[in-house]
């Protein structure tokens, strides 16, 4: 029997009061939660092959939680992503067909995990799926099955259609500079030290195509630290939006590679978001000497978030550190000499050079390694709380999943740029 349905069958009673009292008062984290009228189907967007548009229906089956750290979210706003129009176009990403795509939301929590858990029903969440293999977690449907240390809670400052846009961002964001760059987060919001979580935990639980990465991507020497420099080829993504923030809050000076004409402006009217240099990327040889003068050939550390053309216009940056031995200024004996290239959408074909490494983001660190994932969660939460993390612009809010497919077109069509585009569920 309902809680309220007992309630009213008691009537008023002093008994009834009594018993009232007594749920009341007892600790809410051991009250069992309601669940909900959750139907066994559900509304979502299915891509059934390559080049095709998604497609509506009705009927598919309702996600069902496995495990005690499971919970189930009602969809209200989808963040569309580059991934949702690329996979399908160059087919890739895609494990199975059909396909449910969507990579975050914010949601309302329906049904709580089955453990002791911060999120309770009727809970405003931000959720991250970066792992596309369970369809389960997709965005692209009413119910989402999301685990507890891959989501955050919505601060009340913060509307669901921004909060929609970011988590992806932020996740790549982190483990780029976290992981591929070393860069400890202790001293931004009691944030975390990723490199040091993840070499102190037992090697078989990482994926085998990451463990070097983690393991052995950078020496304790070599990590980035306060006052280094980070070049940004691409500067106006949401990823890029989020590096800039994170590395500046870190004490890193940042240096961004975008189209000045379209993206200067909006860089620059925000002291949080604001580079400290920007370069125009219109003609890439220009930029990479600029790029090189403005870091007094001491650039240790490049993110390409575009793709393998510019990653090699970063490498030619990255070279210059220490290329030139009879250099007038040549880097200190304190002065890591290594650098290091960070591809998030590719890496030049050939091998690196002597002293420079390639580094791939270990995305699946998020969703394969719970405390990891859990405590970037609860750092983001501190972040967009205390307004310390700015969220991407809205461009555009859509209605219903009937729209997404025309928002997507808008994105192959490179009419989106600098900001962000959501689609709102009824």
């Amino acid at each position: 029997m309902g809680l309220l349905h007992m309630f009213s069958f008691l009537g008023t009673s002093t008994a009834s009061k009594q018993i009232a009292v007594s749920v009341v008062c007892q600790d809410p984290e051991k009250v069992p939660a309601r669940p909900p009228q959750v139907a066994p189907h559900q509304r979502v967007l299915l891509l059934r092959g390559p080049k095709q548009p998604y497609v509506e229906v009705s009927d598919h089956p309702t996600p069902s939680l496995d495990g005690n750290r499971e919970f189930l979210v009602r969809n209200l706003v989808i963040g569309l992503n580059p991934i949702d129009w690329k996979a399908p176009d160059f087919n890739f990403g895609i494990p199975e067909l059909p396909y449910i795509s969507g990579r975050e939301l914010v949601g309302e929590v329906a049904i709580s995990p089955k453990r002791r858990s911060r999120f309770r029903p009727g809970d405003k969440v931000i959720v991250i799926s970066t792992d596309y293999r369970d369809l389960r977690k997709a965005a692209y449907q009413q119910y989402v099955v999301a685990t507890d240390f891959n989501a955050a809670r919505l601060p009340p400052s913060l509307a669901p259609e921004a909060g929609s846009a970011l988590g992806v961002a932020f996740v790549a964001a982190a483990l780029c500079l976290g992981i591929c760059a070393g860069l400890d987060f202790s001293s931004i919001a009691n944030g975390p030290n990723l490199l040091s979580i993840v070499r102190q935990i037992d090697p078989a639980r990482l994926a085998p195509d990451v463990r070097d990465e983690c393991l052995h991507g950078i020496d304790e020497e070599s990590r980035a630290k306060k006052g280094d420099w980070l070049a940004i080829w691409g500067g106006s993504s949401t990823s890029a939006f989020m590096l800039n923030q994170i590395a500046r809050l870190a004490g890193l000076r940042t240096i961004s590679v975008v189209d000045v004409r379209k993206h200067a402006v909006k860089l620059s009217t925000n002291d949080i978001t604001r580079p400290d240099i920007v370069v125009d990327n219109h003609d890439p040889q220009r930029a990479i000497d600029i790029v090189r003068s403005a870091t007094a050939k001491r650039l240790r550390f490049g993110v390409d978030t575009v793709g393998r053309d510019t990653a090699g216009h970063l490498l030619e940056c990255l070279q210059q550190h220490y290329a030139n031995e009879s250099d007038p200024e040549p880097t200190t004996p304190s002065t890591p000499s290594s650098a290091h290239l960070i591809g998030l959408t590719g890496l030049p074909k050939s091998s690196p050079p002597a002293n420079l490494t390639f580094h791939n983001v270990p995305f699946k660190l998020f969703h394969e390694i719970p405390e990891l994932g859990e405590t970037l969660m609860l750092w983001l939460e501190r972040l967009l709380s205390t307004g310390l993390l700015v969220p991407p612009k809205i461009l555009g809010v859509e209605e219903g999943f009937g729209a997404v497919n025309q928002a997507l077109d808008r994105m192959r069509r490179g009419e989106v740029s600098g900001g962000r585009l959501v689609v709102r569920l009824p």
